[in-house]
């Protein structure tokens, strides 16, 4: 695809210095619905993503949304949406991927996120993908909008209500568990997922507790 005929071409092109391309068992896709200069303006993501792929057996990639012009031409040619790092790389879909996390840092994005989810070739409902024949990523959610989750609760598979920072670890130890040795059924990720602190599964229906970091030291910081 010629990018010079869309505005902003370098919004897609990756070409940044000391980017990340890591291969692992557990593949994370951080969502940011949004354009990539907004989403890159955002601390949090950059902070999850350096802790992710600090994880030996998980890797991080960041998608955005795109604008409507090229919007326009993935509908017209059936092009699915990728990651960031995917379009040079290894040109992975949103759907092959094994967690899909939405930061929601206001509640305008909530249609960006759906729309993204239908670019990338993901059922929106999250019975549709419990009930799909194929393989569809754990799509959760985290941000300040997730203090009220029931807008979103049909489309999003888990919200992490609270600091993501530790929380991370313990949703990917998880994932990495389930994967490797569980049974592969949704169900049972969510179960296990529903039992992390901070952690909303609106299938499960249980009542978590906001989960907050006490410490805010900044290691490793001269």
């Amino acid at each position: 695809m010629n990018l010079s005929s869309f505005q902003k071409p370098s919004r897609y092109i990756n070409r940044e210095i000391n980017a990340i391309y890591k291969e692992a068992p557990v593949k994370v896709a951080l969502a940011f619905p949004d354009v990539y200069e907004v989403g890159m303006s955002h601390l949090g993501l950059k902070i999850l993503h350096k802790i992710i792929n600090e994880i030996p057996f998980a890797s991080a990639e960041r998608v955005f949304s795109p604008w409507l012009d090229l919007e326009a031409e993935m509908r017209a040619k059936g092009i699915p949406l990728s990651s960031l790092e995917s379009n040079l790389e290894s040109k992975r879909p949103l759907r092959e991927f094994d967690v899909l996390g939405f930061s929601l840092q206001y509640e305008l994005s909530y249609t960006t996120v759906l729309n993204m989810l239908q670019l990338g070739g993901i059922p929106l409902k999250t019975e549709e993908r419990k009930n799909s024949s194929s393989l569809c990523p754990l799509v959760i959610a985290g941000g300040p909008c997730t203090v009220n989750p029931s807008p979103m609760s049909p489309f999003i598979d888990a919200f992490l209500i609270g600091d993501g920072e530790e929380a991370i670890r313990d949703i990917l130890d998880t994932v990495y568990q389930w994967k490797m040795e569980g049974d592969r059924k949704k169900e049972s990720v969510l179960l296990a997922l529903s039992e992390i602190e901070g952690m909303y599964v609106p299938l499960v229906h249980n009542n978590p507790r906001r989960r907050v970091r006490g410490d805010l030291e900044l290691r490793g910081v001269s």
